[in-house]
């Protein structure tokens, strides 16, 4: 058993490594030798614990007995929000009840948000504190837009000093109203407990013409802009006015057991949108959203060329992506470059994608897509595990001939460019579309990408229908297909197996591709 984070009041452990989101075997959890609950998660968390206190957690499984024992750090305070005139009623606004108790907490300090519905506008986080949303808490976002406050995007310094950014839209800074929990240079914060966050998404008027700007861009529910050494811990967050989770050039994240929905057909309720940020840890996490479960991103142009900075160092394991369009994507704001990214030991169940990378000429130079890896990933009814795709077409420019041709453009600082793609031991079932569909560009291939001892089974013909794999002009909507592959340097394949697939194209269809590194029986057709 791997402890993984431990606060005064709460740890997080690794149960099962070989586990995906689901543990091989169930656990009995014994705290101090007195019965928890029967565990059958590989990650899990618990909470209650008491400050400055020994600990033995006991996880026991048939014969097989994990120990782990624990100090839990000692606590300074504990302001309770109550206190500070929360009522919790779901009418009254306690925005500021709740702002003062944060802005109260002294270093090492936490401040308890106790059982009961809290009316609340935006929320800042302060350094070095703990907040804690208790078991039957819920922050409900207010509606009414006029109630929050807005990050601009840029602030120009009247001196030589650099702009100052705050808000960001889709990869530019553009003015954003605030989140439900914001954190702005903030540090060594832990945002842990069994709460929950309510965006309030359908109850405004925030999915309502989602692309217009109104007074500002829509909020998330949680974003850190500037921030290092965060964690967040057992919390839900549910109906976020647009994107969930989304920090902005922050460092050393972890987000451990926590749960993002939305229904599926919300607009652009992306679960989790890191942006150039570095050393993030997404583990135990359930995402069942409305677009993309995890989009890792890393600015449009101007954030590229200006600031340099990829998003970068990234885990993700142990987790549940449950519908959504992309299990994990890489785009299309990525101008800043995106790479060093595992995803292991995870489950995808109904996305409409596995891995989904998104680029396309203009993203610059610093745009380059690496070291992106699948390892140990069971997909259930995932309609295309894997799509690249470097002729994205979601911008106002998208479907100008500079951005879709396919004939060879100039190299320059406005080309990205994608490097290499690993799929290892990825299992899919109830594919509908295709195993993999790749687009690079002609005039800088994709690198390489690799599929190794996995197997694809696709469900029966007449229930899979017609999809367009990626979104690029001049894409065709197929069903059962292959491995479709353009503009690629290095296809290598080694030990695949393909069931149930119907039609009459070719298994693999192949263009432009430099090196096709696989033997005789590396990709096998079996009978279903």
């Amino acid at each position: 058993m791997q402890n993984l984070f431990l606060s005064s009041r709460s740890c997080t452990v690794l149960l099962d490594p070989e586990g995906l989101f689901e543990a091989r075997q169930s656990y009995d959890l014994f705290l101090n030798h007195s019965f928890l609950r029967t565990e059958t998660r590989s990650v899990a968390s618990i909470f209650n614990l008491l400050p400055d206190q020994d600990y033995l957690l006991e996880a026991q499984s048939g014969d097989r007995l994990l120990t782990l024992t624990f100090h839990t750090p000692a606590e300074r305070i504990s302001l309770d929000a109550r206190a500070f005139g929360a009522k919790g009623d779901g009418i009254h606004d306690d925005t500021p009840a709740l702002q003062a108790a944060i802005l109260s907490c002294p270093q090492g300090g936490r401040v308890r948000v106790p059982a009961g519905t809290y009316r609340t506008g935006p929320l800042f986080l302060k350094s070095h504190t703990t907040l804690e949303l208790q078991k039957g808490c819920t922050l409900k976002l207010l509606t009414d837009r006029s109630a929050f406050p807005v990050l601009p995007g840029v602030t120009y310094p009247t001196g030589n000093q650099q702009e100052y950014l705050l808000g960001s839209w889709e990869g530019n800074p553009l003015d954003c109203y605030a989140a439900a929990l914001t954190g702005i240079g903030v540090e060594d914060v832990r945002i842990i407990g069994e709460g929950v966050v309510d965006g309030s998404g359908a109850e405004g008027d925030w999915w309502q013409n989602p692309k217009v700007r109104r007074g500002a861009w829509r909020g998330r529910l949680f974003y850190l802009r500037d921030c290092q050494h965060i964690t967040v811990q057992g919390i839900t967050f549910r109906n976020s006015p647009s994107w969930n989770l989304h920090p902005c050039f922050s460092q050393h994240l972890s987000f451990l057991n926590i749960r993002i929905e939305a229904p599926y057909h919300s607009p652009n309720t992306d679960g989790f949108d890191p942006e150039s940020c570095s050393d993030i840890r997404v583990l135990g996490t359930v995402f069942s959203v409305g677009d993309d479960c995890i989009a890792i991103k890393a600015g449009k142009i101007y954030m590229g060329q200006t600031y340099q900075t990829p998003c970068e160092n990234m885990e993700v394991a142990y987790c549940a992506m449950l519908k959504g369009h992309g299990g994990v994507t890489v785009g299309s704001e990525m101008a800043g470059g995106v790479r060093n990214i595992h995803v292991h030991h995870c489950l995808m169940k109904g996305n409409d994608r596995g891995l989904r990378i998104k680029s396309r000429r203009g993203r610059g130079q610093n745009g380059v897509i690496d070291n992106i890896r699948f390892e140990d990933i069971r997909m259930e009814d995932v309609k295309a595990p894997l799509t690249v795709n470097a002729f994205y077409y979601c911008d106002p420019d998208g479907h100008s001939s500079y951005v879709q041709t396919r004939e060879k453009m100039p190299v320059d600082k406005n080309t990205p460019s994608i490097g290499s793609i690993v799929f290892h031991r990825v299992h899919a079932t109830g594919c509908t579309a295709c195993i993999a569909w790749v687009l690079g560009l002609p005039e800088r291939p994709m690198s390489l990408l690799e599929i190794r001892d996995s197997s694809f089974h696709f469900c029966p013909w007449d229930e899979a229908p017609l999809m367009a794999p990626v979104m690029a002009d001049n894409s065709p909507e197929v069903r059962h297909y292959g491995i479709h592959a353009e503009f690629i340097e290095t296809l290598s394949l080694h030990h695949l197996t393909v069931q149930g697939r119907g039609g009459s194209h070719a298994l693999m269809e192949t263009n432009a591709i430099e090196k096709l590194d696989a033997q005789p029986g590396d990709l096998q057709e079996l009978p279903d």
